[in-house]
């Protein structure tokens, strides 16, 4: 039987005086892919800090082997400031990273003269990176970083350059890189787009250790996992299965337990009522005694309270907006050198429910806050319709809500609603109860700050709503009462979000922002994803329609298209065999430079002039090798794409 990678045994854990679980039990085997899940609050990232032995229990123990390999995701965003992003990737191979330090170390200090000492360690360091795979270590790093949408001509740059998310995507590299026997992850996709997410999902499944991974991603986890960890009614449950089948079992198992406790309670009630009917009668006083001490005996099963709540979202209009909300003509926009939205046109129907998609830098905020008028085009328009009423959601929920204020209070100054019973009944909606409803804003969780915004809409009630990733502080729970309230609403729909089964079951058009334009397609996301080759097709079925200003990015259809799609698969099939033969020719030349820097006898049998050139050209074939290898992965995958269309 295999060893188990973690054991945690009758492990009890308090927050603040808050019990948030005892008795846990469980036992992580290797290669199980296990999706941690739990309310916001019921101590997911606590427990994943106390496996990583970050934190210690109130009680009960966690073994780990000593030689276990642990990778966690760390949230030091400034400790690799200027370090550029393949260096601080290839500081998840600790012993290798070592290594190369040291070799570029000793190089670096024996400046024209090696030592035979010196040439003897670097002899032994070449045979350690080779050992390590280390000369193929950049391009392994380099996959990762272009996997999780950071380009490849920012590899090289330092890691100070980079926005708060892309650092964590840098440091979720680190992680991956270091290939772990366990792997511990809380929330890796909260600053990933859609496509980033995707590929991290194939990563993970491919994956041959073991993982636990925090998400409030339904999408996510049933593309990743095996088995469900579910933390509730403080304790620690495990499912087989994905996301879908936990929450099956789940619902029929709290359903059982529920009758369980009504067929006990209802059997006490009818003996205290035989007890209290004839107690005083002699006949009858020794069977009234006898059911008395059954009513001892019998134990309700215990009840505890769970921690999921469900928030009650409802969003109404005071009235219908006219036929076309928005319109949307030319727009772009602009950030010193950098366009970020070209030439985007579509308009609005009553109704739509538009999701906004794209790989991250391509502009889905800006346009957000440009329809919402929060900034403005450079070029274009964005117009609303007759008798149109916007309500806007701010990612950056803390932003939105500043000030010294309670919840209560600023509810109603945001809303001008006065009646405190209104007030307190929409808070309570929002799973503001009792005095929660006068904390003050600076104290808010990111949940309870987003269902707060989402209660000022609900209040509001505009008949257009603009979204801005609504979903990112909610949890599962409350992404699917969004979900069906959205779907519920009278009235129009924009927004983003980069939860693929939000977006989807959403969604009723799709806008897809690319850096070259885009696309304006009918239909669900799913549907997008199904049909994104279609167009290429000489007949079938029908290309996905396409608003004002399309026909110019989209082209002919018909015979042309066939036609064209053939002569591309040609064109990728020739690129794919170009490229192979020049990385087995870049391959070739590597190889007798690296026999030479592991031969002892090298590094004292030339100068430090033909050990720089020979470290010259193993740099220039490297970058060579990494670019053709690059291009080589990109003509593939789109061959294989184009064959699959």
């Amino acid at each position: 039987m295999a060893r188990a990678m973690i054991t945690l045994s009758d492990l009890t854990m308090r927050f603040g005086g808050q019990l948030l679980y005892e008795g846990v039990n469980w036992q992580l085997n290797p290669g199980g892919h296990y999706g941690l899940v739990g309310a916001n609050g019921s101590g997911k990232s606590t427990l994943i800090r106390l496996m990583a032995g970050e934190l210690s229990a109130d009680a009960g123990s966690v073994a780990r082997p000593a030689a276990l390999r642990l990778g966690t995701l760390g949230q030091d965003q400034f400790r690799f400031d200027d370090m550029r992003l393949l260096d601080v990737v290839l500081m998840g191979r600790p012993q290798l990273w070592a290594a190369l330090e040291e070799q570029r170390r000793l190089l670096g200090e024996n400046g024209d003269a090696i030592s035979a000492e010196a040439g003897e360690r670097l002899a032994d360091l070449e045979l350690t990176i080779a050992g390590l795979d280390g000369y193929g270590a950049e391009p392994q790093a380099a996959a990762l970083l272009a996997g999780l949408g950071i380009e490849h001509a920012r590899h090289d740059r330092p890691m100070r350059e980079l926005s708060g998310g892309f650092r964590l995507r840098v440091l979720l590299a680190q992680v991956l890189f270091g290939q772990p026997d366990l792997l511990l992850l809380d929330e890796p996709t909260n600053h990933l787009d859609i496509a980033s997410i995707q590929w991290l999902e194939g990563y993970l499944r491919e994956f041959p250790g073991a993982f636990v991974v925090v998400s409030h991603d339904r999408h996510f986890l049933n593309a990743v996992c095996d088995t469900i960890a579910d933390l509730d009614y403080s304790e620690l449950r495990l499912y087989t299965g994905d996301y879908d089948a936990f929450e099956r079992a789940k619902e029929l198992a709290v359903t059982q337990k529920d009758a369980e406790i009504a067929r006990t309670e209802s059997r006490i009630e009818e003996m205290q009522q035989f007890i209290d009917r004839f107690r005083a009668k002699a006949t009858k006083a020794r069977q009234a005694s006898a059911r008395k001490k059954q009513v001892e005996k019998l134990e309700l099963p215990e009840i505890r309270r769970s921690s999921r709540r469900t928030p009650g979202f409802e969003f109404g209009q005071i009235r219908p907006s006219g036929r076309t909300p928005l319109r949307v003509d030319g727009l772009s926009k602009r950030y010193g050198e950098q366009t970020v939205l070209r030439d985007i046109s579509f308009e609005l129907e009553r109704g739509d429910r538009l999701a906004v998609v794209g790989p991250n830098g391509v502009g889905k905020s800006t346009l957000i806050k440009i329809i919402s008028g929060i900034i403005e085009a450079d070029e274009g328009t964005a117009e609303l319709g007759y008798e149109t009423q916007l309500g806007y959601f701010a990612q950056d929920v803390d932003a939105e809500l500043r000030g010294a204020q309670s919840a209560f209070a600023w509810l109603g100054s945001a809303t001008g609603e006065s009646d405190h019973g209104t007030l307190r009944a929409v808070l309570g909606r929002m799973l503001f109860s009792g005095d929660d409803v006068h904390k003050r804003i600076g104290s808010l969780s990111g949940g309870e700050s987003a269902r707060l915004l989402l209660a000022a809409l609900m209040l509001r009630r505009p008949n257009l709503l603009v979204l801005d990733e609504p979903t990112n502080h909610l949890d599962l729970e409350g992404r699917a009462a969004l979900m069906r309230a959205l779907r519920d609403y009278p009235g129009t729909l924009v927004f983003v979000s980069h939860d693929r089964h939000f977006v989807s079951g959403v969604g009723t058009r799709v806008l897809v922002l690319r850096p070259d334009g885009f696309e304006d397609v009918a239909g669900s996301y799913e549907q997008y994803l199904e049909r994104r080759g279609d167009d290429f097709l000489s007949g079938g079925i029908a290309a996905p329609r396409q608003r004002r200003r399309a026909p110019s990015r989209s082209g002919a259809r018909g015979y042309a298209a066939g036609k064209e799609q053939r002569r591309r698969h040609e064109r990728l099939t020739r690129r794919v065999e170009q490229l192979e033969r020049e990385i087995a020719e870049v391959e070739a030349q590597l190889a007798p430079i690296a026999a030479r820097f592991a031969d002892n006898d090298y590094y004292s049998r030339v100068t430090l002039d033909e050990i720089r050139a020979d470290e010259d050209r193993q740099r220039e074939l490297q970058t060579q090798l990494e670019a053709a290898l690059r291009g080589w992965e990109k003509a593939a995958h789109e061959l294989e794409a184009l064959a699959g269309s």
